[in-house]
């Protein structure tokens, strides 16, 4: 088994992984999504979530869970290949996985020190902003790299065939 596949826990195993990190005086970085295509704007992302503390836990989005978001052809790669990718990535600390539609009560369990999503989220529109901040934590918006995104992904690649095949 690769080493990098114990980064992949479970709530009990990471929550015991985050109490061990906090005791050592290390700060703890949450963000969470679908990562259904791992891609430039993804890798970019999560290394400068990692520079805001020093342990990032990814939150992941199971299968369920991104069908509930972006509708029934979505994922378009299933949930142990998704936290596989994340966890080989090296800042990637820990990848848990969540059935929820949004990572409330995975990051009312964890508890972390700063909270990161992406700059394309408003901070009051932030799924446990508010909590991390009466706790006083710390949320970070991360810019994104301009035109890169899954569905856009999606799309070129859906372009592609259609074109090919006519």
């Amino acid at each position: 088994m690769e080493e990098y596949l114990a980064k992949i826990k479970n709530r009990s195993a990471m929550k015991e992984a985050v109490e061990r990190v906090k005791g050592e005086g290390k700060k703890v970085i949450f963000t969470n999504g679908c990562f259904d295509i791992l891609h430039q704007g993804h890798i970019r992302f999560l290394s400068e979530a990692k520079k805001c503390g020093d342990y990032l836990i990814v939150g992941l989005n199971s299968d369920r869970s991104v069908r509930k978001i972006k509708g029934k052809n979505r994922p378009l790669m299933p949930v142990g290949a998704r936290a596989e990718l994340l966890a080989a990535l090296c800042f990637v600390d820990g990848v848990v996985i969540f059935d929820e539609k949004d990572p409330l009560a995975i990051i009312k369990y964890l508890q972390p020190r700063v909270l990161a999503k992406g700059s394309d989220w408003a901070e009051e529109d932030i799924i446990g902003a508010e909590l991390i901040k009466k706790t006083g934590g710390e949320v970070k918006r991360i810019p994104l790299v301009p035109g890169i995104s899954t569905s856009a992904i999606i799309r070129r690649i859906a372009n592609f065939y259609s074109v090919r095949n006519s």
